[in-house]
């Protein structure tokens, strides 16, 4: 593609963008401002779970924990950094004889606080039951980009979600479940963009990260407009309160397609669609979310422009990782917009990657 091609492409994708996020909530990217407190639960009862007496150095602490079923618990989790409470879901491996390593999965746009989940719109953790790994699922943080916010926003509250899926609640969980101290993170869309952040800020946290459809820059053009669509349209936020003004430097330290240097050494899985209607952008198919099938057409068209403008961010991350040598494993989807049917194969697709991390086989 020629310079000049790829700056009409860019400006399309743009445009492109703007246009497809003013109704993509059709798409099930919604979601609540996070933060409200839970009810306090009763300890839970499996085997090497426990309520620990720990708290981080800056004075985080699991408040409570109940059991769901046999191999789910719920975690109700004091961020300091926040001053809230946040649930905190947790998938336990079938055989808990040993410590075992934690795969910390994020939801999208919606923070998992609404029904566009792995639980609820993919067979994720069934997948994952056998794998000998604490599948942790953090709920908070909608339209956040699960990043530390430099002030507290009117609409959104404070946000130090960096700090708390980086500093706060590894060695939490660690000690809760009787971890073996090793983790990976994966993520869908919004959470592109932080499960690389927080291998980039955490170094050694994370062995293993897979994206599955997420932007990765942020000072592109289109990383900006991407970012204050999703935060601004449905959060209701300012991204002046997140990172500050256009030029601020944290812009740019949040950028990990820049600062992808530090990305060396981790197992990386990368997936995207091209925007072009596939196998689950049918009326029914599994993962969409419309409750009206007449409405399928609509969002598979809006999806269709967010997965291309996935797919150029994803051929700069790739461009950028190549030209350092850097390796990673990246899936180009010949169909796929951005909806859960895809995401549930992709996952499957980047175990291998993931486990090699986590010293699990596939």
């Amino acid at each position: 593609m020629s310079v000049r091609t790829s700056r009409i492409a860019a400006r399309w994708a743009t445009m492109a963008l703007t246009t497809a996020l003013t109704s993509a909530a059709a798409l099930g990217l919604g979601g609540l401002p996070a933060g409200a407190d839970t009810p306090a639960n009763t300890p839970a009862t499996l085997p090497g779970v426990t309520l620990p007496d720990l708290k981080t150095d800056d004075g985080s602490y699991i408040k409570s924990v109940a059991a769901k079923d046999e191999h789910t618990v719920t975690f109700t989790v004091f961020s300091a950094a926040m001053n809230q409470v946040f649930p905190v879901d947790v998938l336990r491996p079938r055989d808990a004889s040993a410590p075992r390593p934690s795969l910390y999965l994020l939801n999208g746009a919606g923070g998992g606080e609404d029904q566009a989940t792995w639980q609820l719109r993919t067979d994720a953790l069934d997948f994952l039951a056998d794998k000998n790994v604490n599948v942790v699922q953090p709920i908070g943080g909608a339209f956040t980009w699960y990043t530390d916010w430099v002030q507290p926003d009117p609409r959104l509250g404070v946000n130090k979600w960096s700090t708390y899926l980086g500093k706060e609640l590894p060695p939490l969980m660690n000690a809760a479940l009787g971890g073996n101290g090793v983790n990976a993170i994966a993520g869908i869309s919004m959470a592109g963009l932080p499960v690389l952040n927080s291998v980039i800020q955490n170094p050694g946290l994370f062995r293993s990260a897979a994206v599955y459809s997420g932007f990765f820059q942020t000072l592109t053009p289109l990383g900006r407009e991407s970012i204050r669509m999703v935060t601004e349209m449905y959060g209701g936020g300012k991204v002046e309160n997140m990172w500050g003004p256009d030029d601020d430097p944290l812009w740019a330290a949040n950028d990990p397609t820049l600062n992808a240097e530090k990305l060396r050494g981790t197992n990386l899985f990368i997936s995207t669609g091209n925007g072009i209607p596939g196998a689950f952008d049918v009326p029914g198919a599994r993962g969409r979310m419309e409750r009206n099938p007449a409405d399928t057409t609509k969002t598979v068209a809006l999806g269709s422009f967010i997965e291309a403008n996935v797919e150029l961010s994803t051929s700069i991350l790739q461009t950028r990782l190549q030209a350092l040598n850097i390796p990673a494993t990246f899936e180009f989807r010949t169909t796929g917009t951005h909806i859960w049917g895809y995401w549930q194969d992709d996952l499957k697709a980047s175990w291998p990657v993931l486990a090699q991390g986590l010293d699990s086989a596939p």
